[in-house]
């Protein structure tokens, strides 16, 4: 069995250091401080993931931290916040040892920099069960500027971030490895266990989309989401859908594929809708943040379907993923 330190020494060793903010204490308190700026509200988010079913036992732990990290702030990025920090709840089995956990803090601390977000607090606990990463990331928008769910309406248009559909193909080939080529499969693999929060497209949509979140359960499941709580039906059209040419090399990009992509999970792209007055605003602002792809409208009605060129619904067995 690896051994490890102590849960006081855990911490001391491993992610005392990554504490940084002044608020933070270095861990050495039983709570931190945060003061959000003037003008300011505080956006809070928070995700479990679970090894077997978030990421693979063999998943690199660097890699397991990263994502842990980046599904959190993908969510404030959807939500047009700027990214701060974070709390951090680990519980651990036994067979994790001193050296997957500093594999681990390593990967926070590369992205600690690379989102310039400092580490507040969290647990430490043992488990018999399986290894448990629950975290809650924080950042601040301009009082009432926070882009919800809530906020679609008739006539707008609707766009997707990035490509959609490479993290679960990626999962698929860890899963069951099949003949593609090395840059078709690094490419996937790394959509799946690094996803990119769209922090910087998030900023720029404050004040322009009319609805966002980010895409992790499947693009028309989430979509869904924003139908339902703003009143609306969401029409996607599965031809216009963004799909990456690593995806089309493993699933093509026929009508089948479409469903898939659309349905798929782990994309944390950013699903927004737009009022047609301020398209071409959007794309301007987008230019320097992240590709955007326009791929339906919002009409009246209820939830979010996928639509063929006919403009016939095409049916889709299950519209993404549920834990329940």
């Amino acid at each position: 069995m690896p051994e490890r330190p102590s849960e006081f020494q855990l911490i001391a060793e491993l992610f005392a250091p990554l504490a940084e903010a002044p608020g933070a204490f270095r861990l050495k308190d039983d709570a931190a401080v945060i003061a959000p700026p003037a003008g300011q509200e505080l956006v809070i988010t928070t995700d479990a993931l679970v090894e077997g079913v978030h990421f693979l036992a063999e998943d690199p732990p660097l890699f397991v931290a990263k994502k842990a990290l980046r599904v959190n702030l993908s969510d404030l990025a959807a939500k047009g916040a700027e990214a701060a920090g974070y709390l951090l709840a680990l519980s651990l089995p036994s067979g994790v040892g001193m050296e997957w956990l500093t594999a681990f803090a390593d990967g926070l601390r590369q992205d600690q920099r690379e989102f310039n977000i400092s580490l507040y607090g969290g647990d430490t606990t043992s488990t018999p069960g399986p290894l448990t990463i629950a975290l809650t990331a924080f950042g601040f928008v301009p009082k009432g500027t926070m882009i919800r769910r809530a906020g679609a309406k008739p006539g707008d248009l609707v766009f997707v971030s990035g490509t959609i559909g490479d993290a679960d193909a990626g999962l698929a080939l860890l899963r069951q490895p099949q003949d593609t080529s090395h840059a078709v499969r690094d490419f996937l693999v790394h959509r799946y266990r690094e996803p990119r929060p769209r922090l910087s497209l998030g900023h720029t949509l404050r004040g322009l989309a009319t609805a966002a979140l980010d895409v992790s359960d499947g693009l028309l499941a989430d979509l869904g989401h924003i139908a339902e709580t703003s009143g609306v039906r969401i029409e996607v059209d599965a031809h216009r859908l963004p799909l990456s040419a690593a995806l089309q090399a493993v699933w093509g990009s026929d009508t089948q594929a479409r469903i898939k992509a659309a349905t798929a999970g782990d994309d944390y792209e950013i699903a927004f809708t737009v009022a047609p007055s301020c398209v071409e605003e959007v794309m301007r602002a987008a230019r320097d943040s992240a590709a955007i792809t326009e791929i339906g409208r919002v009409v009246s009605g209820g939830e979010a379907v996928l639509m063929d060129l006919e403009g016939s619904e095409i049916a889709v067995p299950k519209s993404g993923y549920t834990h329940f």
